[in-house]
């Protein structure tokens, strides 16, 4: 029996510091047009005084343990993606199942910046569909504000703190379908930090010399390039069409790439989940705070009884680059609620009203970060056309 591992819920925590483009004007020479024209950013959240990566990221958790209905000694595993941890050792995973009380469980981090997330909930996922473990928590978050050269107006003004986090719990019929990581190193120089434990600090910088260096124009075509690769792969190893995909939940780091890799999948903005220019490029943190921004979870862990339900499909990226493809089971309504259209069975698609915009595809939230999901009308989709040819 195949077994998915399906998000059960979801939550996400952001610092009550507010840091504007306005804000910046006065720190560094910029300003709020130049920052908005080249990355859709308007403002981030910083961390505050004493406010650690496992601060947020115990505060995300318990919203998405919440949402779940899921309690601490539930949890098989723990797994952390972030790349500015508490301490060298242990781990910011193990820090965050002490405060949570999981203690037993495996917990350990992973470093993979941007797509922390993503390779964070591969590894669940494939723990999950191994049978070792049942119901896991996995967390993105970041405090990259700390490791910033505010003198440096190409880099301070793209990132932010922030946390999210999702319970994966193991689902006999929908879920995670795949995913797809990748990595080069080579291209290290592109985006990276200088110092560290074991290559050594600089005494005599502000910061120790921990700073983040970026080649921003090399990064912005080499993460265009890159994401559309990635769909790629993650469509075809599925037998989906571009034209199936519900929502498109991507890495925020720039409004251009997102915008960019929408092009590509003919996906029409209102389509794509995006908080880059609240939140900034909150590295990990990015995808799971996207998710729980948008509310990609539906009414909880089940079904209700007896309803009808068509699968629906979302595309989560990462920038390394990395891709998820989940589909969820979207409940009909129930007895007593608006009847399908004439003739709809199980799985069929109501027709498009004649006017007006799609109606949003969630509603509400707790303040633990639970959603609903009101049933969506779906347009019937042109046959796909070919894909351009490969300019890689």
């Amino acid at each position: 029996m195949t077994v998915y591992a399906r998000i059960a819920g979801t939550g996400s925590y952001l610092p009550e510091k507010i840091l504007t483009n306005a804000d910046l004007e006065k720190m560094v020479e910029t300003s709020d047009q130049w920052i908005r024209e080249r990355t859709g950013i308007q403002q981030r959240h910083i961390a505050a005084e004493g406010q650690t990566t496992v601060d947020l990221a115990e505060q995300a958790a318990r919203r998405a343990m919440e949402a779940a209905g899921v309690t601490a000694d539930q949890l098989d595993l723990i797994v952390l993606g972030t790349t500015t941890p508490d301490i060298v050792f242990p781990s910011s995973a193990c820090l965050l199942q002490a405060r949570l009380g999981a203690n037993g469980c495996p917990a350990f981090d992973v470093n993979a910046a941007c797509s922390g997330f993503i390779f964070a909930l591969t590894t669940a996922d494939k723990f999950i569909r191994s049978g070792a473990v049942k119901t896991a928590l996995v967390v993105g978050a970041e405090t990259l504000t700390r490791m910033l050269d505010w003198s440096d107006r190409n880099t301070c003004v793209l990132f932010g703190d922030g946390a999210g986090a999702v319970v994966l719990k193991a689902d006999a019929e929908t879920g995670i379908l795949s995913t797809h990581l990748h990595a080069d190193g080579g291209k290290k120089e592109l985006l990276y930090n200088p110092v560290g434990v074991s290559a050594g600090f600089r005494e005599g910088e502000k910061n120790a010399g921990l700073r983040v260096l970026m080649a921003g124009s090399e990064v912005f075509k080499h993460a265009v390039k890159a994401l559309d690769s990635v769909v790629d792969e993650a469509l075809e190893a599925n037998g989906v069409d571009r034209h199936q995909l519900d929502w498109l939940i991507p890495h925020q780091a720039n409004l251009r790439i997102i915008e960019a890799t929408a092009k590509r999948l003919e996906m029409p903005m209102d389509r794509v989940v995006l908080t880059v220019h609240k939140h900034g490029n909150t590295s990990a943190a990015s995808v799971p705070l996207a998710l729980g921004r948008g509310g990609a979870l539906g009414p909880g862990a089940a079904r209700p009884a007896g309803a009808d339900g068509g699968l629906r499909r979302r595309l989560h990226l990462g920038l390394g680059a990395d891709a998820l493809l989940r589909r969820r089971w979207h409940p009909r309504p129930a007895s007593g609620a608006s009847p399908s259209p004439a003739g709809a069975g199980p799985g069929a698609r109501p027709s498009v009203p004649p006017s007006g915009p799609p109606p949003a595809p969630w509603c509400g939230s707790s303040p633990a970060g639970a959603t609903c999901r009101r049933s969506r009308p779906r347009r019937r989709r042109a046959p796909s056309r070919p894909a351009p040819p490969s300019t890689r």
